[in-house]
């Protein structure tokens, strides 16, 4: 099994687990089958209090870390860590949203960009936020931005020319994935040879739509996924006018309303509600909420159970 399926160009089998920096490197089994597999890994790095600089460093002794890794997060890595990314070859994906509301570490684009690494980005999951790169570019650019006028504040100085600019997220949601999976041959871009895999956002209606005067900016300032009229996939038409082709959403919409409607009735109106805004606790927990690992360390857990 490679990448991507064999008699096809569609993405195959990839492997993701975690590395927790326990010294007996338990993962070290999990990297071998992905070697022998060809398959690329893709792991939670740099999380505050669960994967952090042991992990990569377990992972560069040995020699686990190559070219087809993708980093998730990566928000609270030191200068070594992140030296060993790039000089193997590993690139970033950021879920800025997901890092600013669970506490993975601040949205790390400002720190990528000094340590010249690739960067993708992702939405970390559906459930909780956005789903959407529109909203991705958008996070990511306040948070990169709102950390330099901070970090020169903090020196006394300020800042007028931001480095970050809307081409570059706008590049890291579309070649920046690409690249991240091993598909920048293929997708990507609009070139001869490629797929004809192309997003069209046109909005007559909207208020902010017009006058398109910077077409970075418009995309990642002022654009969302409303305004995408036209969507091919290979050539296919997936989305026109605005709306799906085909009874796909239908059905999926059904199909979740039954769901919903489902846990409704078996919870009750009241355990509903109260998951739905559940009650902020008067004391903080101090063990960290990613638990799936029985390892502890000062770098992953506080080691206390008491507020």
């Amino acid at each position: 099994m490679s990448r991507r399926l064999r008699g096809s160009d569609l993405l195959g089998f990839q492997m993701a687990f975690d590395v927790t920096g326990d010294p007996a490197f338990p993962e070290k089994a999990a990297f071998e089958v992905a070697r022998e597999l060809d398959a690329p890994v893709t792991t939670h790095a740099g999380v505050w209090g669960a994967t952090n600089d042991d992990g990569i460093r377990l992972m560069h002794e040995h020699g686990f870390m190559t070219e087809k890794n993708v980093y998730v997060h990566a928000a609270t890595l030191n200068h070594d860590s992140y030296h060993r990314i790039a000089a193997t070859g590993g690139s970033v994906s950021i879920s800025s949203e997901s890092e600013s509301s669970c506490g993975q570490g601040y949205p790390p684009s400002w720190a990528l960009r000094s340590h010249d690494l690739p960067v993708s980005l992702s939405m970390d999951t559906s459930v909780w936020w956005s789903g959407d790169l529109f909203s991705a570019m958008r996070a990511t650019l306040a948070a990169d931005r709102a950390r330099e006028h901070l970090e020169a504040h903090a020196a006394g100085d300020t800042v007028t020319n931001l480095a970050l600019r809307a081409e570059q997220v706008v590049d890291w949601a579309t070649r920046g994935g690409a690249r991240a999976l091993g598909m920048d041959h293929l997708v990507g871009s609009l070139e001869p040879g490629k797929k004809a895999d192309v997003v069209l956002v046109k909005n007559d209606r909207s208020p902010v739509m017009f006058p398109i005067l910077n077409p970075y900016g418009h995309i990642a300032f002022q654009a969302q996924r409303g305004d995408v009229h036209t969507v091919l996939v290979d050539g296919r038409v997936v989305k026109h006018e605005h709306r799906l082709v085909g009874d796909g959403l239908d059905r999926a919409r059904a199909a979740v309303g039954r769901t919903v409607d489902h846990l409704r009735e078996t919870l009750g109106e009241e355990a509903w509600k109260a998951g739905m805004n559940p009650e902020i606790p008067p004391t903080k927990i101090l063990d960290n909420p990613y638990m799936y690992t029985e390892y502890r360390s000062a770098a992953t857990h506080s080691g206390s159970d008491e507020g």
